[in-house]
This record gives C-alpha cells, structure tokens and sequence, in this order.
C-alpha cells in the first residue's frame, strides 16, 4: 500500500476509532476481550481499505466492516461473549453532579439489549447513533424496509423484556 493510502487511512481510523469502541462494548465483556475485538476490526478494516471506492462515508464503511467483523469473530468462534457488567464501570463523577437515576436507566437498556440476537444488537447500536434507515440498511447489508422492520420488532422485544 502506497504512503498517502496508508495515511488517509490511519488518519480516518484515528478519527472515526469510537466506533470500533462502541461496537467492542457491546459485544465483549472485559478489557482483553475489547481489546482483541478492536484489533481485529483493526486489522480487518486495513485489508478492506484498498477497496474502499468511497461511494459511502468512511464512517458509514467502518460501522458495515466492523459490525461485520464483531458478529463473524464470535460466530465463528462459538464461544459466550460476556460482557462488561455496567455495575463495574467506575465513573469519575463527583456526587453531588451524579444522576443515579440515569444510569439505572443506562443500566437497564444495556442489560436489555444484551439479551437480543447479533444483528439485532447491532441493528439497535446504529439506531442509538442515530443512523437514519438507509445509513442502517446498508451497513448491516438489508433492504430499508427490512431495516424499519426489524427495527419495529426489536422495539417490540425490548419492551417486553424491560416490562415483562
């Protein structure tokens, strides 16, 4: 790969990496497991990078290249992802700015969605980064239309499983 490629890639990889993150805090559970997941994305989105044509935004390919990566890994692998329980995360908040209601809240959500299917965690993730349906189509490679409903279903799935 030639040096401006190479460039344009770790600039676009440095920029956009939360993602690659985000997507590691759903479907892993500890710090080494977040960390192979990332590099593997990683390494993934560096084979992929030459052909990337650019038709859609960088971001747009991380998510669909990434969420790819994540749900083949671990199907492969056939092994229990656990993941990181939101009870351990310490946050650096002083008390009397700490809102406890939000992060039962946080909590809950989480606990919900990890309960859901692969695409279904990450048909969710893309609509909490406010992807609209077509960003989400392409990304996990579906029609829009399956994309809404999907999406409907899984809101269906989430209530029932916040409210039994």
């Amino acid at each position: 790969m030639n040096k401006e490629l190479e460039h344009q890639f770790v600039t676009n990889l440095e920029k956009h990496q939360n993602i690659a993150h985000k997507i590691c805090r759903i479907y892993t559970n500890d710090q080494d497991s977040h960390n192979d997941l990332f590099q593997e994305i990683t390494i993934q989105l560096w084979k992929a990078y030459p052909k990337f044509r650019g038709e859609s935004k960088f971001s747009t390919w991380m998510y669909r290249v990434a969420l790819n990566t994540a749900i083949t890994l671990y199907r492969k692998k056939k092994r229990n992802i656990k993941t990181q329980d939101y009870d351990t995360v310490h946050f650096k908040i002083k008390a009397e700015e700490y809102d406890d209601e939000a992060e039962r809240h946080l909590k809950i959500m989480y606990d919900a969605i990890k309960q859901l299917n692969d695409i279904d965690k990450a048909l969710v993730f893309l609509y909490l980064e406010d992807k609209n349906y077509a960003e989400i189509s392409y990304t996990l490679g579906i029609t829009e239309v399956n994309a809404r409903v999907k999406m409907n279903r899984v809101k269906t799935k989430l209530k029932n499983i916040i409210n039994p």
